[in-house]
């Protein structure tokens, strides 16, 4: 049904989706599971890698202005910080500084490479208008454990390799 989805959405090509509902096998795409705090690229039925995460440290949800992390299907529908280097700030999606471990701030910082989420279904339809993303933080210790506001924060590492490695469009699920 997600494939489907994706497809009537206009988020991937109608023929990508095989005669079986399912996204072609050819291209990749990650599933994030909340309950284990992992994000797990896949190419078909091969996993590429896998990396823990933080999703949001409010819990589950897709309200506006929540910062909980919404469940369901999603496209990377805009990716930021091409060869931007590690740490790079990032404020409306605008390089604005650099980040360094030795600054110390309260601030949830977004870093390094942006990958925003776009919904494809009803309750999840208004991701994007969210600012949902999968990114770098400046609190990697966080990183395995619910602590986000609402996004999908990865090592800053993690996520230049793993921006590296997918298309704009490319699938997403997150669940429980």
């Amino acid at each position: 049904m997600f494939a489907k989805q994706l497809a009537q959405a206009g988020f991937v090509k109608a023929e990508s989706v095989m005669h079986t509902g399912r996204v072609n096998p050819k291209q990749p795409r990650i599933e994030v599971s909340v309950a284990t705090q992992r994000l797990v690229l896949w190419d078909g039925i091969h996993q590429v890698k896998s990396w823990p995460c933080s999703t949001s440290k409010f819990g589950l949800g897709y309200t506006e202005g929540s910062n909980k992390t919404p469940l369901g299907g999603f496209v990377i529908r805009e990716k930021h910080g091409d060869s931007a280097p590690s740490g790079t700030i990032f404020k409306s999606r605008q390089p604005v500084g650099q980040w360094t471990p030795e600054m110390v701030t309260p601030d949830d910082l977004v870093l390094t490479r942006i990958l925003w989420l776009d919904g494809v279904e009803k309750r999840n339809a208004n991701t994007f208008q969210r600012y949902i993303y999968i990114h770098g933080t400046n609190d990697e210790r966080s990183i395995g454990r619910p602590a986000s506001h609402g996004c999908v924060r990865l090592k800053n590492a993690d996520v230049m390799e793993l921006y590296d490695l997918v298309p704009l469009g490319t699938a997403v699920w997150i669940s429980e």
